[in-house]
């Protein structure tokens, strides 16, 4: 066993150069499906079902792959994303490299490597003749980095039919997991003036950027709960010359939330935003919603990680979970019901910064936890029967 494990962690490490050494960009298809085609060859060899669909009006390359016995739930799905947020070059700027004990690389912890954990826990329950025993599936999607818009319904209606989802972003330094994100959206508020000029005429005009202005002020208000709830200006523009009022003006705004029940108190307050200009003639034009749920962990999904936590501390990792403001397709599962746990893949920092990095002697860590509750739920099969 311990020869296995040494070569399963320098073949982890092979792999590893591999796949970051693909572009693999949210916009860039063919390196996303080159991503998929190297699992694809490697899911088929332990016998799992294995299919690439091109989902969406840009075909987003996305895998699936199954190992499924009888016609009820899969006890695990395995969730993850090929995309990166790197354009399509960097590969050849900053290539696979180790310094250390740590990787970077292009998506290297964000999620290239928990990618990989998925693909060796898998390989290794094979190995140790444990996969009979389980129900599997696995659904890497292209466009996470985007929001999954193409693939958001796949991911969804794959939840429902598992009794529980791993989601292998990278786990936190220390080896931290994710039962809780915040869920959110992005809106945009266009404000539409009357321009004149500046120092003739200024009363003729309708400032928008002053407009604009006062609905930044009553946005930012949002700030102001004991919900945890977060809207931030992120992108304003307005005018083009400075002797001319500006007759346009636009804000990004960032929205987080914790609970679903946000959700319509915030979409409301965008919707009577325009109700009630500061302007007399000033035109307000929102758009956006609230497009992916809070992740919020119910009693099903302590239980697990309790399974989780217990597992670890017999194999001597000091786990926690945490809560956090990012967002993930663990949203998505969440939002169905099934029990999600995030943060499962291989332990990192810094996801979409060009320090990104893994931590190479987590990986040995993660493929026997991962490995250990599968064999767990899968134990606990063979006793249902």
């Amino acid at each position: 066993m311990k020869h296995y494990i040494e070569t399963r962690h320098e073949k982890f490490v092979t792999d590893f150069q591999t796949i970051v050494n693909i572009d693999s960009s949210s916009d860039n298809k063919d390196g996303i499906e080159k991503v998929a085609r190297f699992f694809e060859d490697r899911f088929r060899n332990i016998g799992l079902d294995t299919e690439i669909s091109f989902l969406g009006k840009n075909k987003v390359p996305c895998l699936y792959a199954e190992h499924k016995q009888e016609n009820k739930p899969f006890d695990i799905m395995f969730l993850g994303h090929m995309d990166t947020v790197f354009p399509t070059g960097e590969v050849e700027k900053r290539p696979f490299s180790i310094k250390g004990n740590k990787a970077f690389g292009p998506g290297v912890c964000d999620m290239k490597g928990g990618l990989l954990v998925v693909l060796h826990v898998l390989e290794t329950l094979k190995h140790e003749g444990i996969l009979d025993s389980l129900s599997v599936c696995v659904a890497f999607n292209g466009d996470e980095e985007t929001g999954s818009n193409a693939s958001k319904e796949w991911i969804m209606s794959t939840a429902k039919k598992s009794l529980r989802t791993f989601v292998f972003e990278p786990c936190r330094p220390g080896y931290r997991f994710v039962l809780q994100r915040k869920g959110g959206g992005w809106f945009h508020v266009i404000v539409k003036g009357q321009e004149a000029h500046a120092g003739a005429d200024p009363e003729k005009g309708i400032n928008a950027v002053v407009e604009l202005a006062h609905k930044i002020v009553e946005i930012n208000k949002l700030n102001q709960n004991n919900t945890e709830t977060s809207a931030q200006v992120t992108v304003v523009t307005g005018g083009d010359k400075v002797n001319i009022i500006p007759n346009r003006a636009e804000a990004s705004v960032d929205v987080r939330i914790l609970k679903i029940e946000e959700k319509e108190r915030i979409e409301t307050f965008f919707k009577t935003l325009t109700e009630h200009p500061y302007l007399k003639g000033s035109e307000i034009t929102i758009q956006g919603s609230i497009k992916r749920p809070p992740m919020e962990p119910g009693d099903a999904t302590y239980k697990l990680w309790e399974l989780i936590r217990s597992t670890g501390k017999k194999i001597g990792l000091p786990m926690e979970w945490i809560s956090t403001g990012g967002c993930s397709d663990g949203n998505y599962t969440s939002a169905t019901g099934t029990p999600t746990i995030d943060g499962m893949g291989i332990v990192g920092a810094n996801s979409h910064r060009a320090d990104e990095y893994a931590a190479l002697d987590s990986i040995d860590n993660m493929v026997l936890l991962v490995s250990q509750v599968c064999r767990a739920i899968g134990e606990e099969n063979e006793l249902r029967r």
